[in-house]
C-alpha cells in the first residue's frame, strides 16, 4: 500500500505550492501561467524558428513543474507567421513526454482578436475554431475577447459579447475571458453575460508595480467582489523589472526607445527591488512576480529561453512579506511615470 501511494505522493510533493492551487472559474491552475507572445513574434521580440527545439524544453520544464496555465492569442506572430504561437502550443503539447496526468492539467487560455470584420457572433466561433484547429484541441481552458471595441467601434461590442456566449454554450471553451477591459466596461460585460447564465472568469490586464494605478486597483477590486481571476500580463514590464536594464543600457529594437522614457525614474524602485531580492537570494525578477502572486493575481510572464523560465520558476512556492510588498509599492509610487497602458484599454 506505502509503495502504491508513493510515487502519486511524490508527484504531489512536485507541484509548485499545491496548496497555493487557484481557482479560475471551473479551472485549477499553478499561481503563476507563462505566455507566448514572444513565440513567432519577431518585431518585438527577435523570434526565429531555429528557437523552436529549446522553446519545447521551456514548455516542458513548466508543465513538469506544475505551471498549467499558457496565455496566447490568434493574433500572436509577425506577418507569416501568424498564428505560430498556437501551432507551437499545440505541438508541444502533443510532443510532451511526461505523464498523462500532468498533460491533461494543461489550461490553453488564447484570445479572440476584436478584427474590424468580426461583426457577428459567428465569426468570434469561426475564429475560436480556428485557434482550436491550430492547437489541435477539441477545447480551450479559456476563450478570452483580445481587446474592447468600445472604444473606436462601440456598435460592434455587442456581437464580440454574443460570440463568447456562443463558444461557451456550444462547448468550445470551458470557461471566458476578456483582456484589456477597464473597470466600467468590465463591470458592462460582467453584467451582460450573467443574464445570458454565462460566467466570466478570467481577467487580463497589464499589471505590475509599474502598471499599478487606480484603473488596475479598481479592475482587481472588481474582480475581487465578482469572483473573478485577474491574469497579470507583462508583470515585468517588457523586461523593466528584471533588474538587466538601466537609463544607460536599454535593449534594442522598439522596446529600447519606450525604456528611454521610464527607466530614469525608476532608481529607488529598482534599488528597493534589488535590495529584497538579495536578502532573500531571489533574482529581482522573481521578486516582481512574487509582488503579482501576492496581490492575488495570476502572473503570465513571457518565456524566449530555458534560462528565462527557470528564474520565472524560482517566483513560486514563497511570499513576499506584507511589509517588502508596502516597500515595493511606496518605491513603484515615486516614479514619475508607469508603463504606457495598451491602446486598447478601456475605462
Amino acid at each position: 500500500m506505502a509503495g502504491a501511494l508513493g510515487p502519486a505522493l511524490e508527484s504531489l510533493l512536485r507541484l509548485p505550492g499545491r496548496q497555493q492551487q487557484v481557482k479560475m472559474g471551473p479551472l485549477t491552475v499553478a499561481p503563476m501561467g507563462f505566455g507566448t507572445w514572444a513565440w513567432g513574434n519577431q518585431l518585438l521580440w527577435n523570434y526565429e524558428p531555429s528557437m523552436d527545439a529549446e522553446l519545447q524544453q521551456v514548455f516542458d520544464l513548466a508543465v513538469e513543474s506544475g505551471v498549467n496555465l499558457f496565455d496566447t492569442a490568434d493574433s500572436y506572430g509577425t506577418g507569416t507567421l501568424n498564428g505560430r504561437s498556437e501551432l507551437l502550443l499545440g505541438r508541444f503539447i502533443r510532443d510532451f513526454q511526461g505523464s498523462e496526468s500532468k498533460k491533461n492539467r494543461i489550461a490553453i487560455a488564447t484570445k479572440f482578436a476584436a478584427y474590424p470584420w468580426r461583426l457577428t457572433p459567428g465569426q468570434i466561433v469561426k475564429a475560436c475554431k480556428g485557434s482550436l484547429g491550430r492547437l489541435q484541441l477539441d477545447q480551450l481552458g479559456i476563450g478570452q475577447l483580445h481587446w474592447s471595441a468600445a472604444n473606436y467601434a462601440p456598435f460592434q461590442e455587442r456581437a464580440l459579447w454574443d460570440g463568447l456566449v456562443a463558444v461557451y454554450q456550444e462547448g468550445l471553451v470551458k470557461a471566458v475571458g476578456v483582456s484589456n477591459y477597464g473597470p466600467k466596461q468590465l463591470t458592462r460585460v460582467h453584467s451582460y453575460l450573467e443574464k445570458k447564465g454565462v460566467p466570466l472568469s478570467a481577467v487580463q490586464i497589464q499589471f505590475s508595480l509599474i502598471s499599478y494605478g487606480p484603473d488596475q486597483k479598481e479592475v482587481k477590486a472588481i474582480c475581487d467582489d465578482l469572483g473573478i481571476k485577474l491574469i497579470a500580463y507583462s508583470p515585468l514590464g517588457l523586461g523593466m523589472l528584471t533588474g538587466k536594464y538601466s537609463a544607460s543600457n536599454v535593449p534594442s529594437g522598439p522596446r529600447g526607445a519606450l525604456f528611454k522614457q521610464i527607466l530614469p525614474g525608476l532608481e529607488n524602485l529598482q534599488s528597493v527591488l534589488a535590495s529584497i531580492a538579495k536578502r532573500r537570494n531571489k533574482s529581482v525578477s522573481q521578486v516582481a512576480i512574487n509582488w503579482c502572486i501576492c496581490k492575488g493575481a495570476v502572473p503570465i510572464p513571457g518565456v524566449k529561453s530555458l534560462s528565462q523560465a527557470r528564474d520565472n520558476l524560482g517566483a513560486l512556492n514563497w511570499r513576499l512579506s506584507a511589509q517588502e510588498v508596502a516597500r515595493l509599492e511606496e518605491a513603484a509610487a515615486t516614479a514619475p511615470r508607469g508603463m504606457i497602458q495598451n491602446i486598447f484599454q478601456t475605462s
